[in-house]
């Protein structure tokens, strides 16, 4: 490709308000440009680097068994509704009409048409196991579209399915998916890790999140670099203290004024927050009242206590809704309210003669139990892990990281070949729900997660996997000698002919500009022609990571070339992992 002709221009600046630094580095290379919230064109170059992921995730599937096809985006309402996600599902869901009034939905994701798919194609265990994959539009109307290419409404995923007779079955595919997935990430040069997580909307048995590091990633990560724990904040757990045994103290109520936060209650009697009742007031989307204790060291998690209350969403209760059901906002407690499902965490469970409030202004109860003073409708692990707490599997302080989600690999089990119907026959033709599992990976968000770890302050370096070319080729002209014109567009013939992407830049700009685009841009390897250097019979070759140039004798230039690409991929191979056997998956 010629730069005079490419689609698209760099810039020496991003908009201001563009703050992550694969956004900014993105669009200022020409890669990507936005249309509207959450709406992104891949320009030319931009295009290339996600069609590069996209075919390394087709090869990495394919080896695995999988079988591609392609499924709509737009859904019938009413496969949606077998599978009970039509109600389920808020208002990031896109909901039209056709034009005979029929009730259809834009693609969150495809596990109701896949299975669908399954019960029309799959009857007999002989048929069994299978995998199919595809890559197809997902619209998801986010409330918060961020980052470029992060976290978009519109975007590519590539998803696949798993069907299976059994759980063993469906074991071993969820492993194919991992050591596949593992080897996707590192082939395109992501640090990441593997964490536990929440199932969410998908529902099912078992979720797992591959994440790939970085500072403005929206997830939070705890890991034990002990043992080898991890998972998302949303489901982290930890070690919990031992039940303290203490003899039940009679209620009494006490005078506190000006203590509506627990660190000011806990300073004006003198005691550790961990002998406090903290109360956390939610309505559900039910309508129910969900109200949440928890010890005060402690924070509620609220992707637990959502899959304790069986609730879709929750948000915080208004003072006037805390005070409906009895309590009272800053002086809240259990004790006497009404009308309302009562959380308890195992830490209060597991404390006694606790500080909560006495649900009027200015006042607190002393030695507050479980099952004297109030009742618990649930206890459950509710309490959000942090920094420093220890590791539930080994006690090891906890650590902390912020990261980027890339992909997930979710259990199903029978969560829709039972609703929608989807069985084989056995051998004694008995029917049973087709076993299955759900597989994501983001093409585009996946390469923008490579941006922001793979970048310098001059601009993107991409691993040569997935570069959008290999090679960045530039002409120096000089007024006096032609020849540097002469033989840049015979490298640029040549290379092309054993198969190097060349990205050729023949613009009529100064060298510095074309220097500062490449770098810009990211290309692994940059050749210059230049009168100066032509003088001696030579070109410069310099690494897009490496400080200084080398020279090449003009005729011996493409080969040396095609040996620095192969040197550059053995490399990334070593660097990336991909010369090491993958681990066995642990979960």
């Amino acid at each position: 490709m010629r730069m005079s002709h490419l689609f698209g221009r760099t810039l020496r600046a991003a908009p201001n308000d563009v703050e992550i630094v694969s956004h900014q580095l993105m669009l200022r290379a020409g890669m990507i440009q936005p249309l509207g919230s959450g709406l992104i064109s891949l320009l030319p170059l931009g295009w290339r680097v996600v069609n590069k992921v996209e075919q390394i995730v087709r090869e990495e599937m394919n080896a695995i068994g999988g079988q591609e096809l392609l499924m709509p985006v737009v859904h019938p309402a009413d496969i949606w509704r077998e599978s009970g996600r039509y109600e389920q599902v808020g208002p990031e869901m896109a909901r039209f009409k056709d034009r005979a009034d029929r009730d259809m939905v834009l693609a969150l994701t495809h596990e109701e048409v896949v299975t669908d798919l399954a019960r029309q194609q799959i009857s007999s265990y002989r048929q069994l196991p299978m995998i199919v994959y595809h890559l197809q539009t997902k619209f998801r109307d986010e409330p918060r579209s961020r980052g470029g290419l992060i976290r978009v409404r519109e975007f590519t995923m590539k998803d696949s399915y798993s069907f299976d007779l059994d759980e063993d079955g469906l074991d071993h595919a969820y492993r194919l998916h991992w050591r596949a997935y593992d080897r996707i990430f590192r082939r395109i040069g992501l640090r990441f890790i593997i964490v536990g997580a929440d199932v969410g909307m998908m529902g099912g048995t078992a979720s797992h999140e591959f994440m790939a590091f970085s500072e403005n990633g929206e997830d939070t990560i705890l890991y034990c670099d002990q043992c080898g724990y991890a998972a998302n904040r949303e489901v982290a757990t930890f070690q919990r203290d031992e039940p303290v045994h203490e003899d039940a103290l009679s209620l009494e109520e006490i005078e506190t004024p000006n203590t509506p936060t627990i660190q000011a209650l806990a300073d004006l009697l003198g005691i550790p927050t961990s002998k406090t009742a903290k109360a956390v007031f939610f309505m559900g989307s039910s309508g129910r009242f969900v109200f949440a204790v928890i010890r005060g060291d402690l924070d509620v998690n609220e992707t637990a206590l959502r899959n304790a209350t069986g609730e879709r969403t929750l948000t915080p209760a208004t003072a006037d809704e805390i005070k409906a059901i009895g309590a009272e906002p800053g002086y809240g407690s259990p004790v006497g309210v009404r009308d309302a499902v009562i959380v308890v965490d195992e830490s209060v469970r597991d404390t006694p003669n606790l500080v909560a409030g006495a649900n009027k202004p200015g006042y607190h109860f002393k030695n507050v139990n479980l099952g004297r003073d109030y009742e618990a409708d649930i206890v459950a692990d509710i309490a959000t892990a942090e920094e420093g707490f220890p590791c539930v599997d080994c006690g090891h302080p906890l650590q902390v990281t912020r990261a980027i989600e890339v992909g997930n690999i979710f259990k199903l089990g029978t969560r829709y070949s039972e609703k929608l119907g989807a069985d084989y026959l056995d051998a004694e033709g008995q029917a049973h729900p087709i076993i299955m599992g759900s597989y994501g990976i983001g093409p585009a968000r996946s390469s923008a997660a490579v941006v922001e770890q793979r970048h310098d302050d001059k601009g993107i370096i991409w691993p040569l996997s997935i570069a959008p070319y290999h090679v960045s080729l530039i002409e120096i002209p000089s007024p006096h000698d032609d020849r540097s014109r002469e033989i840049a567009e015979r490298l640029y013939r040549e290379l092309e002919e054993v198969g190097v992407e060349v990205l050729y830049d023949d613009r009529d700009e100064r060298p510095g500009v074309k220097f500062n685009d490449a770098d810009l841009i990211g290309i692994p390897l940059r050749v210059a022609i230049s009168a100066r250097n032509l003088a001696n019979d030579q070109v410069e070759l310099k690494l897009r990571t490496a400080k200084d140039a080398i020279f090449a004798p003009v005729d011996q230039a493409v080969a040396e070339i095609v040996r620095m690409l192969a040197e550059i991929a053995e490399n990334e191979a070593h660097e990336f992992g991909l010369d090491v056997e993958t681990d066995e998956p642990r979960y």
